[in-house]
């Protein structure tokens, strides 16, 4: 079994170019020429993800996968960079922010919110074998860990809570297991498919420690930290979880998830014959769950930026987010602030 792990880059990769000039070179050999970083260096988007890739352009047009990642930097006027698992809402949302901002074309990719971070830290990704380098101007995550790194390395300073989730455990309809609780997870016979620890903020954050608390994050973990692997002959680590506990339940392959309870109505609203498990507070985490979201201090197109993020506290962008499920922020949540150290 392979176990991948995810290492941090720099943004400033630059720099090293910019160094490897100082010294000429004798003038009967010519300077080596420095290739583009290689693909490696970048943050991987998993295969297939074509749907959380999109250009929205002003004529209505939508363009997905790697024609949207090729055109991107040139073409948006903003781009966001979100936690994946709003995905479903997003088409929603970006409508209502171009119907109050028209003309300005936006740029969306919506992954894991540590792969996302990765990104960043990289300064670009990698897609079906090629490399597209570039920033967001705007990124949220389901933590304000992720937020407080960018802060540390001087890319963020200012942020809002813009809503909120909560924890349920995904099923197949009819519950035909019998899943009650966190604690039949790890039945005998019970096949999970889990949020990798690695980038989903959804494990980072909040399963992981539910798990633990519990006494069962070693049996479902094995002790590995990797993503689309393995991990016992019961548990599966997801690359994208609110695409793959849906598929692996109706493949019959898995039989329960972590998700977030908004996933689980999407599922259902687009036809899966799945349905979620109601988890006690201490174990859904409502009262903890927050989206935190900042705009980029280096971004380039700062002011379109920072118009974004006041769309977001608008009763527009608020209602397009609760159609899904979604809970809204309260009027001091969404109001900027200092990232804390």
């Amino acid at each position: 079994m392979k176990i991948f792990r995810i290492a941090g880059h720099g943004v400033m990769l630059g720099l090293v170019l910019i160094a490897g000039c100082a010294t000429q070179a004798p003038k009967q050999e010519a300077a080596p020429v420095q290739k583009p970083a290689a693909a490696a260096k970048y943050a991987v988007i998993p295969k297939g993800k074509d749907n959380d890739l999109k250009l929205y352009y002003t004529d209505g047009r939508i363009v997905k996968g790697a024609p949207a990642l090729e055109r991107m930097q040139q073409d948006a006027k903003v781009i966001l960079w979100l936690a994946g698992n709003q995905f479903f809402a997003m088409d929603d949302v970006v409508h209502a922010f171009q119907r109050k901002n028209p003309g300005v074309e936006v740029g969306l990719i919506t992954l894991p919110p540590g792969l996302i971070l990765n990104a960043i830290q990289a300064g670009g990704w990698t897609y079906e074998g090629r490399s597209y380098p570039g920033l967001p101007d705007v990124y949220a995550s389901v933590n304000l860990g992720h937020l407080k790194t960018l802060k540390k390395a001087g890319l963020m300073d200012r942020y809002a809570v813009y809503m909120h989730n909560e924890l349920e455990i995904m099923v197949a309809k009819g519950n035909p297991k019998g899943i009650h609780g966190i604690k039949d997870l790890v039945r005998p016979g019970v096949r999970t498919s889990m949020p990798n620890p690695v980038n989903e903020g959804i494990m980072q954050f909040y399963g992981r420690k539910v798990l633990e608390r519990h006494g069962i994050w070693n049996q479902i973990s094995a002790g590995k930290e990797c993503f689309s692997c393995q991990t016992t002959s019961n548990n599966w680590f997801t690359a994208v979880h609110h695409r793959e506990t849906p598929d692996r339940i109706r493949d019959g392959t898995s039989d329960a998830g972590f998700v977030w309870k908004t996933e689980t109505q999407e599922a259902v609203r687009i036809g899966a014959s799945v349905e979620g498990v109601v988890l006690p507070l201490q174990d859904s985490l409502r009262n903890e769950v927050a989206y935190a979201i900042g705009a980029l201090t280096n971004s380039p197109r700062g002011a379109m930026a920072a118009r974004y993020l006041e769309f977001v506290r608008s009763p527009e962008c608020q209602a397009a987010y609760a159609k899904y499920g979604f809970v809204n922020a309260s009027a001091d949540a969404l109001r900027l602030k200092p990232i804390p150290d």
